[in-house]
This record gives structure tokens, C-alpha cells and sequence, in this order.
């Protein structure tokens, strides 16, 4: 056991050098880098086709787009306006790291990009132990999922800085309550922002994508650790 925790121990230590490298790199270019992060079939790759379609003529945005298998949602990302889309396949493994983060950079372009997307691994258990050298975790929720889920992935939500509670229009065709997931939320990150929103009808959108708008040309302040 002890022999375990000590070589975990040294790939979280690697990983956070090279997220600590990433993070300097992308702070130079004044590039905001948020890493995206769910449950399966959340809404992560809907929210950034409409982030894309509204906010391609007054941003530069770059993305990079991790799944277990296929290039499906990098390539919808294009369709929906991406010009610079990277597909980052994990060939098995349930969440990025910075070391294939470190890999895929140097391919994207990044010269004059504002924000770096990173689209994780739809997972709410592995990602949250692994840096990947951005400014903060956006996670996303949906009102298809139970709303006990802070509760359940508590570090998930206590290491990110803003919930996205996505598919609004689906409320009340289930039992999810908002109040009750607000109420979890906070529970766990009394800290977190919290966005509503339904990639299908367009409601809540306007204010992500104005929240998005204040970071050009300054730097991210991730919220206060819990």
C-alpha cells in the first residue's frame, strides 16, 4: 500500500510541474485557459458550439477537445466555427493530464488566441485530482442527472469555480430541483458561480457568454480555495 500511494504520489507531482509550465506558458500570451469538465452527455461540447457561434467574431478562441475514442466532438466544434481545434484522444484513460496537454499544445496556433478551452473526459471523479495548467474548472450539470451530485463528487465541485447547470428546458420532467442543487453545490464550494442554461433554447446564454467577455485582456481570479 504505502509502495501505491508513493507513485501516485510522483505522477501528481510530475503532472504538476508540467501544469505549472503550461500555466506560465499561456499566462505570457495573455490567454484565459478554462478546463471543462462533466458527467457524460452534460452538454460540454453544446455549450461551446453556441460559445463558438456567438463569440467567433469578437474572440479568439482555441480548443482542445479530449474524449476516450473518436474525434467526434472535435469535429463538431469546427462545423460550429472553431478554427482551432485540436482532438485529443485519451486511448483509454478517464481523464486528460497535463503531460498530453504539454504534447498538444505546441500544435494549436496561439498567437493572439484570448481563451484556451480544454474539454475534458466526460468523468466527475478522475479529472478533479489532475492540474492541466489552466486558470480554473468550469463544472457542468444537467438537469437530466440527479441533483445530489455535488454531494456525491464533492471534490469535483470543491476544486472548480463556476457550475454550469445546463438543459434547463428539461426542467421538471424529472425530479431535479434547482434549489436543491444550488443548495448541495454551495454545501460543498460556498465560492462557486452559477450559470443556468439550455444550449437548446438559448436561455441563460447571454450571461456566460458576457462572463467570458471580461476576461479579454485580463487576468482570471479563480475563486477562493475551500
Amino acid at each position: 500500500m504505502a509502495q501505491r500511494i508513493e507513485v501516485n504520489q510522483k505522477v501528481l507531482s510530475e503532472n504538476d510541474r508540467l501544469a505549472a509550465d503550461i500555466r506560465s506558458q499561456l499566462k505570457a500570451r495573455g490567454i484565459s485557459a478554462f478546463n471543462l469538465v462533466s458527467s457524460p452527455g452534460s452538454g460540454k461540447t453544446s455549450l461551446l458550439e453556441r460559445t463558438l457561434q456567438q463569440l467567433s467574431g469578437e474572440l479568439n478562441i482555441a480548443l482542445i477537445a479530449g474524449d476516450v475514442h473518436t474525434e467526434n466532438d472535435a469535429n463538431r466544434l469546427i462545423r460550429a466555427g472553431g478554427a482551432r481545434v485540436r482532438a485529443l484522444e485519451t486511448g483509454g484513460s478517464c481523464h486528460l493530464d497535463a503531460r498530453m496537454i504539454s504534447r498538444v499544445l505546441p500544435e494549436l496556433d496561439l498567437d493572439g488566441v484570448d481563451i484556451l478551452f480544454i474539454e475534458n473526459v466526460g468523468n466527475l471523479v478522475c479529472p478533479s485530482g489532475f492540474d492541466l495548467g489552466e486558470d480554473m474548472k468550469i463544472v457542468l450539470l444537467s438537469t437530466t442527472e440527479g441533483d445530489d451530485k455535488p454531494l456525491k463528487y464533492p471534490a469535483m465541485f470543491r476544486r472548480s469555480s463556476v457550475l454550469v447547470i445546463n438543459k434547463t428546458d428539461l426542467l421538471g420532467t424529472s425530479d431535479f430541483e434547482l434549489s436543491t442543487v444550488k443548495r448541495n453545490a454551495r454545501s460543498i464550494n460556498p465560492y462557486l458561480k452559477i450559470f443556468e442554461t439550455s444550449c437548446r433554447t438559448g436561455d441563460g446564454l447571454s450571461a456566460w457568454f458576457g462572463w467570458l467577455k471580461s476576461f479579454v485582456g485580463k487576468p482570471v481570479e479563480p475563486a477562493p480555495a475551500v
